[in-house]
């Protein structure tokens, strides 16, 4: 064997191991969440294989309504998201103006600062807006700066030559933006959605402030409360980790092409 072949078997069984090493939490989740138990490991007893604790998440726990409240915060942060986010990219990338630059660099720069930091301010306006307790008070938060700053350097890469050329032709700003611009940077859009899906989907700690109305409550939310509530349930709360991972997992799935097309595709033309 020749030494480029054993490089490449030694890197294609660290490559393994370290692929065992990463699925290891996964499967310790699955494998508990078929099971009633009251102890955590990596044991599986066939004679205690149990599909129960999945029917108890959505019967005694209220996982169906965290599930649809998470479902449509979901889906209005994305839409918030990709409309201001590709709106606000395409006023500062084609359409500058006096001070925009120096307006996009601390609108990034805001991306620096800690979630922490802003969440008493943000709990006050939201409160004052009446929103409280609301579907839009959880997805509002979502939208900020990286979704401005991912579609821009992606749109650097459409040329201004055609934007003048519609121009020429008599088309509005916003017929250029649907017609053109949305079509060209429909990658970017596709890896925004995956990105705002699983953050919203994810988000613990803004739910946590905003939300003290149980009926509004998150998935990540009831499955947070299933541990203060079910500290011995082993089986039943990993349970409920297997239904959150799954939905975001999924998704991902589906639009893993768009996802990497859109991120390898702005980070190129950056």
């Amino acid at each position: 064997m020749t030494r480029s072949r054993l490089g490449r078997a030694f890197w294609t069984v660290l490559i393994v191991l370290a692929l065992i090493v990463a699925m290891l939490p996964f499967f310790f989740m699955a494998i508990t969440s078929l099971q009633k138990t009251t102890s955590a490991g990596l044991s599986f007893d066939l004679s205690r294989l149990d599909l129960s604790n999945f029917a108890r998440l959505f019967t005694d726990y209220g996982f169906g309504s965290a599930i649809v409240t998470s479902g449509i915060v979901v889906v209005i942060a994305c839409v918030l998201n990709l409309v201001v986010a590709s709106l606000a990219a395409y006023a500062f990338e084609k359409k500058p103006f006096p001070g925009s630059e120096a307006i996009f660099v601390v609108y990034i720069v805001t991306m620096m600062v800690p979630v922490q930091v802003t969440l008493v301010p943000l709990y006050t306006i939201i409160k004052e807006l009446g929103l409280f307790n609301t579907h839009l008070a959880l997805a509002l938060p979502i939208v900020n700066a990286f979704g401005v700053f991912l579609i821009r350097q992606f749109m650097i890469s459409v040329p201004n030559e055609l934007i003048e050329a519609a121009r020429v032709d008599g088309a509005s700003d916003l017929r250029i933006f649907t017609r053109i611009i949305i079509p060209t940077i429909r990658p970017v859009l596709a890896a925004l959605a995956v990105f705002t899906f699983i953050t919203t989907w994810n988000d613990f700690l803004w739910p946590l402030v905003s939300v003290s109305d149980n009926r509004m409550q998150t998935v990540t939310l009831a499955a947070a409360n299933m541990v203060g509530n079910l500290a011995q349930q082993y089986g039943l709360i990993m349970a409920g980790a297997t239904v959150s991972f799954l939905v975001p997992f999924v998704m991902y799935l589906i639009l893993q092409r768009q996802f990497v097309e859109g991120v390898t595709a702005s980070g190129i033309k950056g």
